[in-house]
């Protein structure tokens, strides 16, 4: 594979070198999710030689396109295992790219496009030492950031002195503890995870989040965070698909008018919109197709002027209004 430079940056305190836009494989390792537009891009077939295939593909046009950092996660199907074979056959040095999992959620969609419950969250510590071996099997020294998959204040993860115990044990042993929030409550989590104390320790060290021109509710704990040394990763900028051409009707035309006057999709735009907050060290591509992905790229070249970024602010949602909708997607 010949290997072309991104711009590369540091993970905050964590020190590890991370390109600014990095590869997620939550719509990869799984045959259903709820990014829009599926059908289109994954067709019918998508039986587990099929999305690994796909995925190598998607892979090798990330590594051969400068991308260093990669997002996996327990819960994503059998995205840590395609990871992990993909960076096996190429020959990948352990030291050549960041990988990050999750943990604390559990896949049960048995590879089902129809199955009732695609994933169930448990933040146990039980969980924890389960998965975290599980992880470790397939990933091994490739493993270098570890995060707690959705944290929110309700699930007791940030007062769970056990778990949070073990999360310091890992930080020590070599591999960074960051955590991951969604829903409305993002900013408050964040601000939690801040003050977490143990003995003196806070065993987390970066943050990822979702931020896009639709919910932009957390820039300001995102801020904090990377103020306060944690790095900052960025999800779902494109809204799950809501922001990928043809966008959603209600906001389609602020956003095409953008696109056209840059040259560009949609995708791009959107994607240059996250990567211009200066708190964010990744945002993550959640492409499935090598056109998708290096379209994506190509968001890197876009410079968005003030008056633009402050004409895609008037398409943000009400954070409630903006995740009431993002429960109501099928997974497809």
């Amino acid at each position: 594979m010949v290997a072309v430079s991104l711009p590369v940056t540091t993970l905050g305190a964590t020190g590890l070198p991370v390109t600014r836009i990095g590869l997620g494989l939550a719509a990869l390792g799984r045959p259903a999710y709820i990014t829009l537009g599926r059908d289109r891009d994954l067709g019918a077939d998508r039986d587990v030689d099929a999305m690994r295939r796909r995925s190598h593909q998607v892979l090798d046009a990330a590594y051969g396109a400068g991308v260093r950092y990669f997002d996996v996660a327990r819960s994503y199907g059998r995205a840590e295992e395609f990871l992990a074979s993909w960076l096996h056959e190429r020959g990948v040095a352990p030291d050549a790219v960041t990988v990050g999992s999750k943990w604390g959620y559990r896949y049960t969609g048995e590879w089902r496009l129809d199955a009732p419950v695609q994933e169930v969250k448990d933040h146990s510590l039980d969980t924890f030492r389960r998965q975290e071996g599980e992880t470790l099997a397939l990933l091994g020294t490739y493993l270098r950031l570890y995060q707690v998959h959705s944290a929110t204040l309700d699930s007791g993860i940030l007062d769970d002195e056990g778990v949070l115990r073990a999360l310091v044990d890992m930080s020590r042993g070599g591999v960074a503890v960051g955590l991951t929030v969604s829903g409305p409550g993002q900013s408050d989590t964040i601000r939690r995870a801040l003050r977490v104390d143990v003995d003196g320790t806070n065993p987390f060290t970066s943050v990822q989040a979702t931020w896009n021109v639709l919910e932009p509710s957390a820039g300001a704990a995102l801020e904090e965070a990377h103020a306060a040394g944690w790095g900052v990763l960025v999800k779902e900028a494109l809204a799950n698909g809501r922001l990928v051409t043809p966008p959603d009707v209600t906001f389609a035309g602020k956003l095409t008018e953008l696109a056209s006057t840059h040259g560009a999709g949609t995708d791009q735009v959107a994607l240059a919109a996250a990567l211009v907050q200066p708190w964010a060290d990744v945002v993550l591509s959640g492409a499935v197709t090598e056109a998708q992905l290096l379209s994506n790229l190509a968001a890197l070249s876009i410079s968005l002027t003030e008056s633009e970024m402050a004409s895609l602010g008037t398409l943000a949602e009400a954070p409630e209004a903006y995740w009431r909708h993002r429960s109501s997607l099928e997974w497809r």
